[in-house]
Order: structure tokens, then C-alpha cells, then sequence
């Protein structure tokens, strides 16, 4: 089948229509990266074992070591082919990669001594491992690298492009709306920076999660491992192999409490973390979909691209409404993963394995969203114009500071006035500064006062804007 013809008869439109636009995740979250990964925790946890000092288990040559390492380094799609073929006959994934290994040892283009040596050592594949210490490590390490070479340079992308909007627009006085009414200015880069600064926060809450794993056996007790060797700290052993640095460990923080699998509490707060990004990332689609339709900005447009099939005249919002959509799908499904991963029956039970197949579709799905608010942003461009003009039709908002300044002065009933005054009718400069000018207050402050126009009153909006641009 040609890569059109798959595309197009894809159940999925990850891997069909948007294909394309996941190509760095699929290294990692697919099933490729998946069997990549069980066979680095195979192979890390091999060659630990040969490190043991354990009689039965010499140490390899560093001409071995270094071919076992070459395995996990040069692991292609056809590995992963010849692992599936394996399958084929064992119907069991985990066993076909630990036979993949085994067959791995026997390469004609090594050494006779050193496949003399891998040989004599193959019992000690999988050695004392249930399937779960395989998987929990590696659906970690796939967590571990989506989310360090993939989700948070995509989410740091956004934050800059907001903190650059920031800082640019600035001091651009915008009427705010709250209620869908007119209501106090700000400016436009004091509203990118409210996002900006959630976002990071967010973010913050991603990167701090801990990525768990344990490698305890079938009911997380060494049960298996001590009926080998009693006298060996297994629980150190298996902690040194989580958490050492990569090559010689895996570079995860290590669970010492479980059951045959890893409680999954970490992906919970995982998953819940990207939910709350995701859920801000909603906010910002529909504020500033609302704010085209306003036409507070405009769209830049790509040569020969068409908004509407009937209208010519459309350039439609579509970035930020495909974010939104996919933020919706992607936020069902790790809602989902973080309130159904952490339970299982007794010890272990297999309605998490067919679930956890999923993360790369939830993370999919946000990294199609994160890419099409990326695109949107950067197609932006300011009306001054139309900002202004909704400023200058808004001057009922200097109804809050006229009232605010009669209340300093004692001036009874200051907010009842302005509401005689103003609401749900149309207020003119004229009318605001009439009853200004007949108020019992400083000259200074009546001064101050006439002086004001909606697009001045902004307050600290500019201040804080620039101080987020700036960190």
C-alpha cells in the first residue's frame, strides 16, 4: 500500500490527514517507540546484571557491552518488524523482544568470543522481570522523552510567541468585555500576558512531575529474584537500574511500592498537568477567535488559500479552532488515562495495558493543537484602527473612575449618579464631562479627570504586560 493509500484509509486521523504534522512524536509514542524503549530495559537491565559481580553472571567484555549498547542506539522500524514477526508466534509482545535479544546474540558478523560469551549469558535476558518491569519502564521512558523533546518545546513556543505579543502591544489600549459588555481597558499585551503567565505556571506543573518506575517482579517483592540469590539488596540493585543515569541505568525516579505494576499515580498527575494546559489553551482559542470576529486583529494570508467555498470575502479563523477542537479530544482522553490508570483489581489486572496504547493518541492530539495555536498567533496582525474606534464608543466605561474619585471625597451616592447617568444608555463625552465639571472635588483631580479618555485608562496594564514580557 502506497503512503496515499495508507493516509487515506488511516482509522485515525493522526496517523492519515494529519500524519505529517506528528512526525516527532511518532518516533517516541508509537508502537515502534515502544518496543525501542522495552528493549533498552531489557538490555539496560542485562548488562547490569553482568556488572553484579554474580558468579553465575561474569562480566561481558567492553567489546560486548559496547555491541548490546549499539542495539538500543541503532534500533530501526525493521527491528521492530522482526520483533512483531516473533510475536506472530508467541503471542506475547514482552517474549518476543526478549527472543529478538536472544536471537540478537547470535549475529554472524560478531566475534566467535563474544558470541560465545552473549550465548552463555542469554538466561539472564529477562532474568526475575515480569512483563510489567519491562513495560512500566518503557511506557516511562516514552513519557520521559515525549515530554522533554516534543510537548514542552512546543508549549515553550507559545508562551514566547505570547510573551512577545506582550510585549509588543503593550501600551495598545483594547476596551475590555466582560459579561459580552463593555467594561474597563486594558491593553492587548496585558491580555497576552495573562495567558503567558497562567501558561508558564502550567507548564511548571508538567516539568515537575516525577517519571516512576519499578522493577520488583510480579508483585512488586523480588519474590522471584531472592529464590536466585537471597544475599543480594535486590531492592538496590533494581534502584540503581530506574535511576542511574543513561547508559548504565534509565534515568527514572524509582518506585519502592507497588503491586505488578507501577501504580501509575505520576501519569495521573501527568496527564492531569496537560489537561490544565490544555484547558487555558481553550481559553486563549475562543478570547481571540472573539477578538478576530471584532476585528481587533487580522489574518496574514497564505497565496491561493481559501476561507469559505461561497464567500470570498472569509478569512476564517480555522488555527484556532482546530486548536480548540483538539485540545476538547485531546483533554477526554487524558481525563480519562488519569482517573482509570491508577485503579487495578488486587494485584493486577489488564484494563490498563489496552488503555495505555493511548497516550500517543492524547498526546497527539495536543501536539496538533499546540502546532495550530503556534501557526494562528503568528498569522496575527494588529487593527489599531478598529481598536481605537471601540474605545471611542466607549466612554460610558469612565463612569468607574468618575465614581471612584466622588467616593474618595465623601461625595454621597457617587455610584448611584453615574448609574442614573449611564446605564443602558448612550454616553457621550459631553454628558461625562458636564457632570465632572459640577463636582465638588479638587481641581486637580477634576483636571485629571476631563483629561481621561477610554483609551487612557488603562491603569497598570502596560506595567504588568512588560514586566511578564521581561520575566
Amino acid at each position: 500500500m502506497t503512503q496515499d493509500l495508507y493516509t487515506i484509509s488511516a482509522l485515525s486521523p493522526l496517523d492519515g490527514r494529519y500524519s505529517g504534522k506528528l512526525a516527532a512524536l511518532r518516533p517516541i509514542m508509537s508502537e515502534h517507540g515502544y518496543m525501542h524503549k522495552r528493549v533498552q530495559v531489557e538490555i539496560t537491565w542485562f548488562i547490569a546484571l553482568t556488572q553484579a559481580g554474580l558468579a553465575e553472571c561474569p562480566a561481558l567484555s567492553a567489546e560486548a557491552t559496547a555491541y548490546l549498547r549499539g542495539l538500543v542506539q541503532q534500533f530501526s522500524e525493521a527491528d521492530t518488524a522482526d520483533i512483531k514477526a516473533i510475536e506472530r508466534e508467541t503471542n506475547h509482545d514482552v517474549k518476543a523482544v526478549e527472543y529478538w535479544i536472544k536471537r540478537a546474540f547470535r549475529n554472524d558478523r560478531l566475534s566467535p568470543a563474544v558470541r560465545e560469551e552473549l550465548e552463555r549469558a542469554g538466561e539472564f535476558v529477562h532474568f526475575a522481570c515480569t512483563s510489567e518491569d519491562i513495560n512500566n519502564t518503557s511506557h516511562a521512558l516514552q513519557l520521559q522523552a515525549a515530554r522533554r523533546e516534543v510537548l514542552l518545546p512546543m508549549l515553550g513556543d507559545v508562551v514566547n510567541l505570547l510573551l512577545g505579543m506582550a510585549e509588543q502591544y503593550a501600551h495598545v489600549p483594547m476596551l475590555s468585555r466582560t459579561h459580552g459588555q463593555t467594561a474597563s481597558p486594558t491593553t492587548v499585551g496585558k491580555e497576552m500576558a495573562n495567558v503567558a503567565v497562567r501558561l508558564q505556571r502550567a507548564t511548571l506543573r508538567i516539568e515537575q512531575v516525577a517519571i516512576m518506575a519499578k522493577m520488583n517482579g510480579a508483585v512488586g517483592n523480588y519474590n522471584a529474584h531472592m529464590s536466585a540469590w537471597p544475599d543480594v539488596d535486590w531492592e538496590a540493585f533494581a534502584k540503581g537500574v530506574v535511576a542511574s543515569p543513561v547508559p548504565n541505568g534509565l534515568g527514572l525516579t524509582f518506585q519502592d511500592y507497588s503491586i505488578q505494576i507501577e501504580p501509575h499515580d505520576y501519569m495521573a498527575e501527568l496527564f492531569d498537568a496537560m489537561a490544565r494546559v490544555n484547558t487555558i489553551l481553550i481559553d486563549l482559542a475562543r478570547d481571540v477567535w472573539g477578538y478576530i470576529s471584532l476585528g481587533y486583529f487580522k489574518q496574514r494570508l497564505k497565496d491561493g488559500e481559501i476561507g469559505s467555498s461561497t464567500m470570498p470575502h472569509k478569512v476564517n479563523p480555522i488555527d484556532f479552532e482546530n486548536a480548540e477542537g483538539n485540545l476538547g479530544l485531546a483533554n477526554a482522553l487524558l481525563r480519562h488515562l488519569s482517573e482509570k490508570l491508577p485503579i487495578s483489581r488486587w494485584q493486577r489486572d489488564l484494563t490498563d495495558s489496552t488503555v495505555l496504547r493511548n497516550m500517543g493518541v492524547a498526546f497527539g492530539y495536543s501536539v496538533l493543537a499546540y502546532q495550530s495555536m503556534a501557526v494562528g498567533l503568528r498569522k496575527l496582525e494588529l487593527n489599531a484602527d478598529a481598536l481605537a474606534d471601540d474605545l471611542d464608543n466607549a466612554w460610558e466605561v469612565l463612569a468607574e473612575p468618575i465614581q471612584t474619585v466622588m467616593r474618595r471625597y465623601g461625595i454621597d451616592g457617587a455610584y448611584e449618579q453615574l448609574k442614573a447617568v449611564t446605564r443602558g444608555k448612550t454616553v457621550t463625552r459631553e454628558a461625562l464631562h458636564g457632570l465632572i465639571q459640577s463636582l465638588a472635588i479638587p481641581d486637580a483631580d477634576k483636571a485629571r479627570l476631563l483629561a481621561m479618555t477610554p483609551a487612557t485608562y488603562v491603569g497598570k496594564a502596560a506595567e504588568l504586560a512588560l514586566r511578564a514580557a521581561k520575566g
